[in-house]
């Protein structure tokens, strides 16, 4: 077989053609919103897109912000250097989905909260909320600019597409529809984002399998390089993908970032219904199993073509991420205008991350801090502070992206911390959601036990990264390469394997704690801050029940104590769910299950399809979460009225 040549092309005109549509496209839907939805001034229209959004173009949002660039590239890379393993991710997908949409997304929807950390001063207290919504905004910040940089970078050293042109119009265009349009230029942007995606996936699959020989002589070719030994059972928390890790430590992983995080529950809320919000989020997971069915296809088909001649171990390139645009342009450099329809591809998801968190980032400031110090801000005033928070985020973000290239390799760093800080997020709204007794101070302990535990690990893995025998890099071959270090051995280990140091040079704690998967370190601070706060609110003394409203527990014990009366009410620890139970599927935005002072406001026409703006805008008057131990009759009356609707 003849040498390979190393030699790809660059991008063309029409490649900056394609690529500038989608700027173009996504700047236009921005400018549409902001000219159709010129008259209307609220706040909540601007943020939650007055909760008319409909589950398809929700899903499709979910889905591209959920996608992003780093996904586009760096998960073909994962799958031709250690195999297909990464499908199991859509078992996790799975579980997160089914436990947002049954779990999460009810209490959040019929509390008629904007901010998700709302929900944090409502069942505990408000430094309990200031914390969790800091914490947010950083980790936010820092992981957005990294997913503009990090996807960039690869792209520049590969494609030589400007590196700070492409960041600065990244930040410029998302900042622009996201402040002229606000949620709805965000979610339809998205939409058309996702398209994007899927077409640029597409035409890599189509032409990479016929240029390796068709999909049959993948298979071959993946099975013999052990790509194909998708099911390793091995229990062992250190080893870096199995089963396990792939399965509890994914679902706890994308749980955090997911089933409590602002930028997805924002986008379900905004929905009309609540039916339209779980519908949202079953139709997101069949877009979250496509992408990442051509992810893993997409590294199987690059694994194929280069199975002779790796480029990464050849020095072609100089570091995994940069693998699938140098696959793409070796593969469509002869096809005008391709090469830019995947950077395009890439970039949708990159284009949706940071959207979806401008968008999320201005509305818990302007709900957690603005709304709470200026509460006379007409509507025109506060819609006009909101706008002015997405440029002040969207600044922020870019600047970030732009820090981020002096970091050198602390940028691996930034990209685990999304998932050190929502494990101890998504243990902290577990607490509050399925532990009627939790207190204050239980909410706070576990907090900061779940947070110091994770960024433990997280930070040791770091400095002492693990040692090859637990993260199990498969072997390339460079036998057909004009190799450009010439003393590379023909099929060798990939370079990780030769610059880690010798494992008996490591520590007990470096061979044991900080060699844990990085998929566990979510689940680390999720266990560390539910175990925290409840030994915490023992030894403090339980909440007392009548202090706890219904709404804001969801009382799972009823699926497993269905046919007894007397344990459901034990599990309940007080809190009385019987006398509030109502036919909830009926409810609309923001009728959580308790009573409203101002029930007469609370209006609902016979079809379902309109709902009162005057509780939409005054929802921290929701009595369901004050304290109230009484029940009028006339309450009563009201809300069986509304059942029979």
């Amino acid at each position: 077989m003849a040498l390979q040549d190393h030699s790809v092309g660059t991008f063309q005109v029409w490649d900056y053609v394609v690529f500038a549509c989608l700027f173009v496209v996504s700047s236009g839907i921005g400018v549409f919103f902001a000219v159709k939805e010129r008259k209307k001034v609220s706040s909540r229209e601007f943020l939650v897109g007055g909760r008319e959004m409909t589950c398809g173009p929700v899903a499709l949002s979910l889905t591209a912000s959920f996608m992003s660039a780093v996904t586009v590239i760096g998960a073909p890379s994962d799958v031709y250097r250690f195999g297909a393993s990464y499908v199991i991710f859509g078992i996790a997908y799975t579980f997160v989905v089914i436990l947002t949409a049954e779990l999460f997304l009810p209490v959040f929807y019929r509390s008629g909260i904007t901010s998700t950390y709302e929900y944090l001063e409502l069942r505990f207290c408000k430094p309990v909320r200031v914390a969790a919504t800091l914490i947010y905004m950083v980790q936010t910040i820092l992981y957005t600019g990294v997913v503009v940089y990090a996807p960039a970078l690869a792209l520049n050293q590969v494609t030589k597409f400007n590196l700070w042109g492409s960041i600065i119009a990244t930040g410029v265009v998302c900042t622009f529809y996201c402040t002229l349009g606000g949620l709805k230029a965000v979610v339809w942007s998205d939409a058309f984002q996702m398209v994007v995606m899927v077409v640029g996936f597409l035409t890599v699959l189509v032409q990479g399998s016929d240029r390796s020989g068709g999909i049959v002589a993948v298979w071959k070719t993946a099975q013999a390089g052990d790509r194909l030994n998708v099911f390793d059972f091995d229990p062992s928390p250190l080893r870096r993908h199995t089963f396990w890790t792939v399965t509890i430590g994914g679902m706890f992983t994308w749980l955090g970032v997911y089933g409590v995080n602002q930028s997805t529950i924002q986008r379900c809320i905004s929905c009309r219904t609540e039916n339209h919000a779980r519908w949202a989020l079953y139709l997101n997971l069949v877009g979250l199993w496509m992408i990442l069915f051509c992810a893993v296809v997409s590294g199987l088909i690059m694994y194929a073509f280069y199975s002779h001649c790796d480029p990464w171990t050849a020095g072609y390139v100089s570091a995994p991420d940069q693998l699938m645009p140098y696959f793409v342009l070796d593969i469509l450099g002869s096809f005008p205008g391709l090469p830019g329809l995947f950077v395009a591809c890439a970039f949708s998801g990159t284009l949706s991350t940071v959207a979806a968190s401008i968008n999320a980032l201005a509305t818990v400031t302007y709900e957690d801090f603005v709304s709470q110090y200026c509460r006379d801000i007409s509507s025109r005033a506060a819609t006009w502070i909101s706008k002015a928070l997405c440029v002040v985020f969207g600044v922020a973000c870019t600047s970030m992206a732009v820090a981020a290239s002096s970091m050198g390799a602390i940028v691996q760093a930034a990209l685990s911390i999304h998932g050190m800080c929502g494990g101890p997020m998504l243990g902290l709204f577990s607490l509050g959601i399925l532990f009627p007794f939790i207190n204050s101070k239980g909410a706070i302990g576990g907090l900061l036990l779940g947070t110091t535990l994770s960024f433990w690990v997280g930070g040791g893995a770091f400095i002492h990264p693990a040692s090859p025998n637990y993260t199990q890099p498969l072997s390339l071959s460079t036998e057909n390469c004009t190799l450009l270090n010439t003393t590379a051995a023909a099929v060798t280990p990939t370079p990780l394997l030769m610059s880690t140091p010798d494992s008996s040079d490591r520590s007990v704690l470096a061979e044991s704690w900080y060699s844990m998967s990085y998929l566990y370190y979510s689940t680390v601070g999720f266990l560390a801050t539910v175990i925290g706060g409840l030994l915490i609110t023992l030894l403090t003394g339980p909440s007392k029940p009548q202090e706890v409203k219904p709404g804001l527990i969801r009382p799972v014990c009823d699926l497993f104590c269905f046919c007894s009366e007397k344990y459901r009410h034990f599990c309940w620890c007080g809190v009385n769910h019987a006398e509030e139970k109502v036919d909830l599927d009926a409810m609309g935005f923001g009728t959580a299950w308790e009573n409203y002072p101002d029930q007469d406001k609370i209006t609902k026409s016979t079809n379902g399809k309109k709902r009162s703006y005057t509780l939409q805008n005054e929802a921290y008057i929701n009595a369901a979460f004050v304290p109230d131990t009484s029940r009028p009759s006339s309450v009563k009356s009201v809300t069986s009225g509304k059942n029979t609707q």
